[in-house]
């Protein structure tokens, strides 16, 4: 019988998406207690692409493979497996890994996938939207009737904030790059949308809110928006830090202080990591919505596996509206 096989995206130097390789490696045998999934699709997150460049802060020894999260069956189980069962639809939490065409992981790493959802659909679920999630409710505690401004509302995360925000009952600002991803955005929740080439967006923050300012503003882009947000919030107001795609900002202390402003990290997987409780609260309330078919992530792109590269770039030059998934054959 010929041995089992599989594929696995490598990076074994740090640099851009075009370093990474497809190569072919062993399936190994289990280990009690191990898991393998067949994965049919991972999604493309922006720690993935900073990790493989060796900019993010978790910086795995090289060489290994990059993906947060994937989706698949399980195939085989060694032992016992928590409920686990061979032919459960899942997604796959990772820090690093996912993009193969099998993962041997431990079961407390697995969730059921939302019966509404496609494989590519769980690949890129849980990063974005739990991302959001815990920054909305666990550091924000937003509340019905506050105005939360979305920076990067057409990319996935910010997607899934519009999304979330709607759901608590947020008058919910959307700031994109173009008019197709405030397009988007709108049908995803957004009462509002602020196009940054337009007008600045301070000044369309307080435009919609009648120079009152944004309660809360959830930002995965940094740089000068961060700066800028700063002087379009409302007293009392919470900046969620998500993310830095446009470079570190600078806080401004005069303005933070004068609007009794709170400036709030968001990490999603470390806050689970220290506090694993938030896990079944966040999931539970996901897996929710998802089933009742109010939240789902929005896929532009689905592309194979060993186009990773072009996929990444996808990211990269802010060309997917939502969210991006590596197909599995």
């Amino acid at each position: 019988m010929p041995k089992a096989m599989f594929k696995a995206v490598v990076c074994r130097e740090l640099g851009p998406p075009e370093t990474l390789r497809l190569e072919t490696f062993d399936s190994q045998p289990l280990k009690h207690g191990e898991v393998r999934v067949a994965v049919r699709a991972a999604g493309i997150n922006f720690p993935d692409i900073l990790m493989a460049a060796g900019q993010y802060q978790l910086k795995p020894d090289l060489p290994f493979t990059p993906g947060m999260e994937s989706a698949g069956d399980v195939v085989e189980i060694a032992g016992e497996a928590g409920g686990v069962k061979v032919g459960d639809r899942v997604i796959v939490k990772l820090r690093h890994g996912g993009y193969a065409s099998e993962v041997v992981i431990e079961p407390s790493q697995l969730s059921p996938l939302p019966s509404t959802f496609d494989y590519a659909q769980g690949a890129t679920f849980l990063a974005a939207h739990g991302t959001a999630w815990h920054a909305l409710h666990d550091r924000a505690q937003i509340k019905p009737g506050e105005t939360l401004l979305v920076h990067g509302a057409g990319g996935g995360v910010g997607l899934a904030a519009v999304e979330l925000g709607k759901i608590a009952g947020a008058n919910v600002i959307a700031a994109a790059s173009s008019e197709e991803k405030l397009a988007i955005a709108k049908v995803r929740g957004a009462d509002h949308g602020a196009l940054y080439s337009r007008e600045p967006f301070r000044d369309a923050v307080k435009r919609i809110t009648g120079g009152r300012g944004a309660d809360v503003v959830f930002d995965p882009v940094g740089g000068a928006i961060f700066e800028e947000s700063q002087r379009c919030i409302a007293y009392g107001a919470r900046i969620l830090v998500v993310g830095f795609t446009g470079g570190v900002g600078l806080a401004r202390t005069n303005l933070i202080l004068i609007k009794g402003a709170s400036v709030l990290g968001v990490r999603a997987g470390e806050a689970v990591r220290r506090e694993p409780a938030l896990a079944e609260a966040r999931f539970a309330d996901l897996t929710k919505l998802a089933e009742a078919r109010r939240i789902a992530p929005n896929i532009s792109h689905r592309l194979p596996l060993e186009n990773v590269a072009e996929a990444m770039r996808l990211l990269i030059d802010r060309k997917a509206i939502g969210r991006v998934a590596l197909m599995v054959d």
